[in-house]
């Protein structure tokens, strides 16, 4: 069973700070506990309350095979996205947003495809009849690819949610979600709009700390879904 954290867990996490107060989205107000040192102060109870939704909510994904999305291209949550999203088998997007992912799927699904005719042609050797110049463009197609959409190679259509970071940051995922009915895990910090967030979850989303503990809870809660098939 996956164990939600305590306030001391959350506390050395470093969950509870927020932004200074200029920065502050008013409705985020309710999940502040105070200020401090002219930062907000995110109240850890709520954090954990909205974390035991997230979870439960997981787990009901996984235990039907759903498909998760994990998505975070910032420079703290890049590693820590790509290492439990694949642990668990789950697609993920760690680099720039590609416009039209889920509002354009058609055209996603072609590239997808590109990459993996061309990963295959390389395989067989079909590339080695080509000059080295050929062979290094080829190559450089490939790498372009998979930066676009190797993380999500595996995507035959759109998932049943998506776990988000930094949602300032990945405005367009988050618009795309929205608009095709996507529900949305996200950490939400103290500037951030969790309106149209299904599952909010209140904590600082700059802490390598915080964003690793959070993660790591959704992807147990992945296997444990899965597990009470």
């Amino acid at each position: 069973m996956v164990n939600i954290p305590s306030l001391l867990d959350l506390l050395k996490a470093g969950a509870h700070f927020g932004h200074r107060p200029s920065k502050r989205h008013p409705k985020m107000e309710p999940y502040l506990y105070s200020e401090r040192d002219n930062v907000n102060i995110i109240n850890l109870e709520q954090t954990q309350g909205k974390l035991k939704d997230a979870l439960d909510f997981v787990k009901e994904v996984a235990k039907k095979n759903g498909v998760i999305l994990f998505i975070g291209s910032k420079r703290q949550a890049k590693a820590i996205i790509k290492k439990y999203a694949e642990e668990i088998g789950m697609p993920y997007v760690i680099e720039r947003w590609v416009g039209g992912t889920f509002t354009n799927f058609g055209n996603i699904i072609k590239l997808i495809n590109k990459l993996k005719d061309w990963e295959n042609k390389k395989l067989q050797g079909e590339f080695n009849k080509y000059t080295k110049k050929e062979q290094l463009d080829f190559e450089k197609e490939i790498n372009r690819l998979n930066l676009l959409v190797g993380g999500i190679r595996n995507l035959t259509k759109l998932p049943e949610a998506v776990y988000l970071i930094d949602l300032k940051k990945e405005k367009t995922a988050l618009r795309e979600a929205q608009k095709m009915n996507v529900p949305i895990i996200a950490i939400t910090d103290s500037n951030i709009n969790p309106t149209g967030v299904n599952y909010p979850i209140p904590a600082n989303d700059d802490s390598t700390k915080t964003i690793e503990m959070i993660t790591n809870l959704i992807a147990e809660a992945v296997k444990e879904g899965r597990e009470n098939k």
